[in-house]
């Protein structure tokens, strides 16, 4: 794989520290959707070697894991939009990953694409939250897929993630904080939800995220740990220091 730059109509930007991500410039583009699952999954299991991304877009949620893990880690993405694939696999050979990162192209509801049973210790789901019907979909097939379900819906995330998940393990998800299904989801696999956090865009407006995560139910605790909610922006528009402190975990240049 060659470490081919941006072309036309993408762009190059920084992701962490150290690493970049190539993204079409008026496609889909990684958001703070990405970057608080990619947070929770870390905290969840900040000791991980394998790492399993669903739905894996241009690879932002999975790499800024990554990023967190041990060095040792290793990372297999899962994205079925062929646009999207191609960005993630150049991404990876531009930041010198190829030895830690596999990109697989196809749908996660194919049980051939991810046959590792009990296989990894962390698994990141960040899928679109709008079902078919109920939205307006982007003229940009790459955009419209990240928003609507045309490929799967949360049930079917969360089984690929039940099947692939170790013992210990956990599923980190992110989603629409009003939406009941995530749970509804984690019972239907056999999941047992173990932490669950509102976010808010900003302080004074609704929940707009909720971050959750899961284990098998087996080997989950007893009861769930509600987390203290998360604000991204206070009621005058600036960013928290809460946030500023994730965000600085990745990149300790970020807002200087």
């Amino acid at each position: 794989m060659s470490a081919e730059g941006p072309g036309p109509g993408e762009t190059l930007d920084r992701l962490t520290a150290g690493w970049s991500v190539l993204q079409l410039q008026r496609g889909h583009r990684f958001s703070s959707d990405d970057l608080l699952c990619a947070w929770a999954a870390a905290q969840a299991r900040p000791a991980a070697l394998r790492l399993l991304d669903l739905g894996a877009g241009v690879g932002s949620v999975g790499l800024m894991a990554l990023w967190r893990l041990p060095p040792g880690a290793r990372l297999v993405m899962v994205e079925a939009q062929q646009v999207s694939h191609d960005l993630a696999r150049r991404s990876v050979a531009l930041n010198g990953l190829e030895a830690r990162v596999q990109a697989r192209l196809g749908d996660l509801r194919d049980p051939q694409l991810v046959p590792q049973a009990a296989a990894y210790d962390l698994v990141t789901c960040s899928p679109p939250y709008i079902p078919p019907g109920r939205g307006v979909a982007s003229p940009v097939p790459q955009r419209a897929a990240a928003r609507l379900e045309q490929r799967g819906d949360i049930f079917d995330y969360l089984a690929c993630a039940a099947r692939a998940l170790a013992p210990g393990g956990r599923v980190a998800i992110v989603f629409a904080a009003d939406d009941p299904r995530p749970v509804q989801a984690m019972q239907a696999s056999a999941l047992a939800l173990c932490t669950r956090r509102r976010v808010f865009f900003r302080l004074g407006r609704p929940a707009s995220l909720a971050l959750y995560t899961a284990g098998h139910a087996a080997g989950a605790p007893g009861s769930l740990e509600q987390l203290p909610d998360l604000a991204l922006r206070d009621a005058q528009g600036a960013f928290t220091p809460h946030y500023l402190a994730i965000r600085r975990e990745l990149d300790p240049d970020f807002g200087r």
